[in-house]
């Protein structure tokens, strides 16, 4: 599996936002310290607690210090820029990274930003499918494209130079579950980033039937997919004692839940059932509506096995960062995941946990040798001897 992050971010609007741009930056040098794979950042415009306008500016910054960890969007939102910017700026960005940027892409799910770029709800999705059409074209070919398309126009249009990855840099969707996105990851062979929600959104897929859908449409491209490419996001957060970690995230979450997503969003995503009222919505009915995982690196084992159970097989889990609690105690979090769950589905302590079963089996059956024994009582040697005369001198 591969472990990764995705930073919307989301700091509170009193807060210096210099200061904050600079703690995420130092967030994703702290994961590739640790040894994470990914990370990803989102781009938003409006709201101001989400204050990435430009993830690709924001990452190439991050580039410079950050030099292993593979970094990408997530997503730029398609339908606010001409695709033949985006396909510049992010092949510009996998130079600069010498080829670790992933390309993630969305039609914007943030009502404020909608509002302020005055685009009608329904041809966000539209909107994106031909911008990502000419995305894969202009990546792919070294020839000028056209494009005669309903909201996106292109004559003898060709990047001057394509990405440093060959043949072109991968793309990733973010979805609840919609069949669109679901299609558009297999048509273009894209890694596709599924929200871990428990219950979809209305219209969408449940988790459980998602790849099935993938694969069925990739045989209809005649495209090749693979659940290596599959991530699933969710919020973690882990502690040494699980009451440590529900106590650590309980004011945030309850703060970011209630103050901003259900001022931006209503509260039906949040909701238990139709219509819950909102004093009923707890953090703990959240966390089990949405799949997160709160607990100890114990905990994050089992949820994860069970969410790779229950998907037929998963290619990794994304991190939503937040600010729940104090920097030093997120910190903690993201350290106790890599040292004790990333590598239990690596398989990197395997090893060292059957070695320490055999030694203590083998203390248990009196096989190692001076366990258990007082040593040998043999006669005094001429060296002996020797020692002690020159000790009494």
């Amino acid at each position: 599996m591969k472990f990764a992050f995705f930073m919307m971010p989301l700091h509170l609007p009193a807060e210096n936002p210099s200061l904050a741009f600079e703690r995420d930056i130092a967030l994703i040098n702290y994961a590739e310290e640790l040894g994470y794979d990914e990370f990803f950042v989102g781009e938003h415009h409006s709201a101001a607690w989400e204050t990435i306008p430009s993830p690709d500016m924001f990452l190439a910054k991050a580039a410079a210090t950050a030099t292993r960890i593979r970094l990408g969007t997530s997503v730029i939102n398609l339908p606010f820029h001409h695709p033949f910017h985006v396909a510049e700026r992010l092949a510009f960005l996998d130079h600069l990274t010498r080829g670790r940027v992933t390309l993630g892409v969305g039609p914007s799910a943030l009502p404020p930003d909608i509002k302020l770029f005055n685009i009608p709800f329904a041809d966000l999705r539209p909107m994106m499918n031909e911008s990502i059409d000419i995305i894969v074209k202009l990546l792919g070919s070294p020839d000028p494209i056209c494009y005669d398309g309903k909201f996106w126009q292109l004559k003898d249009m060709a990047l001057q130079l394509r990405s440093y990855q060959q043949p072109r840099l991968p793309l990733a969707i973010a979805t609840g579950g919609s069949a669109n996105a679901l299609d558009l990851a297999a048509k273009y062979e894209m890694f596709l980033f599924s929200a871990g929600n428990k219950v979809p959104p209305q219209g969408s897929l449940p988790l459980e039937k998602q790849w099935a859908f993938v694969e069925q449409a990739a045989a209809k491209y005649k495209t090749t997919v693979a659940r290596d490419r599959w991530r699933i996001a969710t919020y973690v957060h882990l502690a040494d004692t699980r009451e440590q970690a529900w106590e650590d995230v309980q004011a945030g979450a309850h703060r970011d839940a209630h103050d901003y997503f259900m001022t931006i969003g209503g509260k039906a995503n949040y909701e238990s059932y139709p219509g819950q009222p909102e004093a009923e919505i707890t953090v703990g009915s959240i966390a089990d509506t949405r799949g997160w995982i709160i607990g100890t690196p114990d905990d994050a084992i089992e949820k994860i096995e069970a969410l790779n159970a229950r998907a037929g097989g998963i290619g990794g889990i994304m991190q939503t960062t937040h600010e729940w609690m104090p920097e030093a105690r997120y910190r903690r979090s993201m350290e106790l995941f890599a040292r004790y769950v990333v590598p239990h589905f690596r398989g990197h302590t395997a090893d060292l946990k059957r070695e320490w079963e055999r030694t203590k089996a083998a203390n248990k059956a009196g096989q190692l040798p001076g366990v258990g024994s007082k040593p040998p009582q043999t006669a005094p040697s001429i060296d002996d001897h020797k020692s002690n005369v020159f000790v009494s001198r």
